[in-house]
């Protein structure tokens, strides 16, 4: 007899199929096995869903219901916690279930059929049978702090927020708690989450070295459908023990997982802006709490939520807080801070006389440099002399970088690319000009300045650059890390991409230049990032103990004196969360509120903002009675991207519990908003709860 099952397919939040779908079924199903089902003219790979989760399941009339085509019984089900942590992921968000469910799957997945995934696992045994490899790297002696912190989490429930100073040896606490775990329960798995791509390889290596490379298995953007497969199926089928990833990687099935690491857990990497912006940290928290596992935040500069929630516990704490404040190794210690107050400095100078004779002082003697600016291109806007013109985008509301390297105007928001004029495009000027500076203009510059350098064995100074543009082929950013560990470069130039989490042992001198705009800007979270990336940088220096004592930090800056620098000379985070909070507190920022953004994007700007006002309005008596602020809308900081006008409404709440009740009641007022007279020419709309950037 045919049994009645839901299943999801992958739909956005926007469209009408919201929840999941009815079809018919010969044989019993399990809830998360994987089956091809008919929708429309095709046909797609769904997900067998509880009847009873939560999603708002299409009921069609009996006689049009469809039978399931094909169900993927060579795979084992997709776990109940995993299940859950998907539905509360979409409740939370909110998202479309089957948005979120399917997009957590490889791509290739959900393309083949079950004969032809069959074949590739049949193939995959033959071809490539499990290693049994031997691990070759013997864990080095712990120091106090490390063994303390070990304890601490073998005793304890956590979370755990471990607050490491750069250097600390986090890593090596991470790696020893997942061979004790291990060691306890050979089967358990453990998940391990990296905020950027360009940190798992490093990672990878490390746990493989330590493990065996059969047991690792990793996850990001830089891998090929097929590998990205294959590292899924070893996870899901528990033949891989350990999983890195990014952000992505917190969905990833693991039916044995027991403990989870997020590494530099303040990143706002860890947000994910497009789609379905959930928090892989937040989620990584809620996962461990209903899997059983032990979850561990790591960083130098933890978030200020994650600082707010690791206070005493009879305070209201909820997370379990360990020290690690000294650096491994015997008389390892921190850089000095030098600040350089540019207004005693030569006018328009880039880098001020005292850090350049420095910056040649340690190529001289063999040592490396990192100067950190973090903008890439050559200069972020074209001028003209004459008519003051500038290059904007003529798609968005931003100007288009100069990149010199092709002699391009490039906008880095919508990628329109156009060469550079050869006279200004609006007076014929041929004066046209370069204003500011990026990581290329820096490298130029600093290879003119250094030209007549020679390192200790006579050879000429190498500059390099890091950044998104000189990365952007595949194995460019390992064949350049490479060249640094082995001491090729001698002044390494970049963005944030290489302010943290290298193990750089060579470096002495780290120097950061135009840092002074994040102080006085309108994004409250602007000077906690600023002082998490100076923090993070500094602590790329010394970090041989052989060479820590002539470390510095350089940063170049108008306000020598703010507050911010006064608590990064001391390498004091406590202090400087301490002050923050106090300011966050007093204007009921968070953590001590709760916030989320409707953002609404049109063919006009009154488009934009007068369907959210419609939305305020809909929203504004269930607002009132659970004590929900709702802000007017206002055009977003880049209000034009691809010619798309872009709004935003704040929605604000001193109680968690309060703004998602709101948020679902007024989620099918939107639904139905958006389908009336004024949702006519809005493009799109999405919420984002818990927003990094307002």
């Amino acid at each position: 007899m045919a049994q009645l099952v839901q299943v999801l397919v992958k739909t956005p939040a926007h469209s009408q199929i919201a929840g999941s779908l009815s079809y018919l079924s010969e044989q019993i199903l399990s809830p998360g096995t994987l089956v091809r089902v008919p929708l429309g003219q095709r046909e797609t790979t769904g997900l067998v869903w509880e009847d009873d989760s939560g999603a708002s399941a299409s009921q069609p009339a009996a006689e049009k219901l469809r039978p399931i085509g094909q169900a993927f019984n060579m795979l084992p089900p997709l776990s109940r916690q995993w299940l859950k942590l998907v539905g509360f992921a979409a409740n939370y968000y909110q998202r479309s279930i089957g948005e979120l469910a399917l997009a957590a799957l490889p791509q290739q997945l959900r393309e083949l059929s079950p004969a032809q995934l069959l074949r590739r696992l049949k193939r995959q045994e033959t071809q490539h049978p499990a290693s049994q490899g031997s691990v070759q790297e013997k864990p080095p002696a712990l120091t106090t702090e490390q063994s303390s912190a070990l304890a601490q989490i073998e005793a304890g429930l956590g979370p755990f927020l471990l607050f490491g100073a750069t250097g600390s040896g986090k890593t090596e606490v991470y790696l020893q708690c997942v061979e004790r775990l291990l060691e306890r329960e050979p089967q358990a798995q453990a998940l391990v989450l990296v905020p950027e791509i360009n940190l798992t390889p490093q990672l990878e290596s490390r746990f493989s070295a330590r493990f065996g490379a059969h047991k690792v298995v990793s996850f990001h953007s830089g891998l090929t459908h097929p590998q990205r497969l294959k590292n899924w199926l070893a996870a899901h089928q528990g033949s891989a023990r350990i999983v890195l990833g990014t952000r992505m990687a917190v969905f990833t099935s693991m039916p044995s997982l027991r403990f989870i690491v997020v590494d530099e857990e303040h990143d706002p990497s860890y947000k994910q802006q497009e789609g379905a912006r959930y928090s892989a940290r937040d989620l990584a928290i809620y996962r461990g709490h209903i899997e059983g596992a032990k979850v561990i935040l790591g960083s130098a500069t933890p978030s200020l939520e994650s600082w707010y929630h690791s206070r005493p516990q009879q305070e209201g704490g909820r997370y379990q807080k360990l020290f690690m404040p000294s650096r491994v190794g015997d008389g390892g210690q921190p850089p000095l801070v030098r600040f350089v107050d540019m207004n005693h400095q030569p006018k328009n100078s880039v880098f001020s006389p005292p850090l350049l004779a420095a910056i040649q002082a340690r190529v001289e003697r063999g040592e490396q440099c990192l100067i950190l600016l973090n903008r890439r291109g050559y200069a972020p806007v074209l001028h003209c002399t004459d008519c003051a013109w500038k290059s904007e985008c003529p798609h968005c509301s931003a100007f288009r970088v100069f990149h010199k390297v092709d002699r391009s105007l490039r906008c880095h928001h919508c990628g329109f690319t156009e060469r550079v004029p050869r006279t200004c495009p609006a007076c014929g000027n041929p004066d046209i000009r370069p204003l500011g500076r990026g990581t290329e203009k820096l490298e130029e510059h600093l290879n003119e300045l250094l030209g007549q350098v020679l390192r200790p064995d006579g050879t000429p100074v190498c500059v390099a650059r890091i950044d998104a543009d000189t990365t952007r082929h595949k194995g460019t950013l390992e064949s350049q890390m490479a060249r640094m560990h082995a001491g090729e470069i001698d002044v390494l130039v970049g963005t944030q991409m290489i302010a943290k989490g290298h193990d750089f042992r060579n470096i002495t001198l780290v120097a950061a230049v135009n840092v002074d705009n994040a102080l006085f800007s309108s994004d409250f979270r602007a000077s906690e990032r600023l002082f998490s990336l100076l923090l993070q940088a500094a602590g790329r220096s010394g970090r041989d103990a052989g060479i820590s004592k002539n470390s510095e930090m350089w940063v170049q800056t108008f306000y020598p004196s703010h507050p911010l620098f006064e608590a990064l000379k001391k390498h004091d985070f406590p202090l400087f969360a301490f002050q923050l909070l106090k300011e966050r507190q007093q204007a009921s920022l968070p953590p001590f509120s709760f916030q989320a953004l409707v953002r609404a994007e049109a063919r006009t700007q009154e488009t934009a903002q007068d369907f959210l006002l419609a939305a305020g309005e809909l929203g504004a008596g269930s607002a009132l009675a659970l004590g929900v602020t709702i802000y007017p809308a206002v055009p977003m900081s880049v209000q034009r991207i691809a010619n798309i006008e872009r709004a935003q409404m704040l929605i604000e709440s001193p109680s968690r519990t309060a703004l998602q009740r709101f948020l679902l009641g007024w989620h099918t007022m939107l639904h139905d908003l958006r389908q009336g007279p004024r949702g006519k020419g809005l493009v799109r709309w999405a919420v984002d709860v818990d927003p990094l950037v307002i």
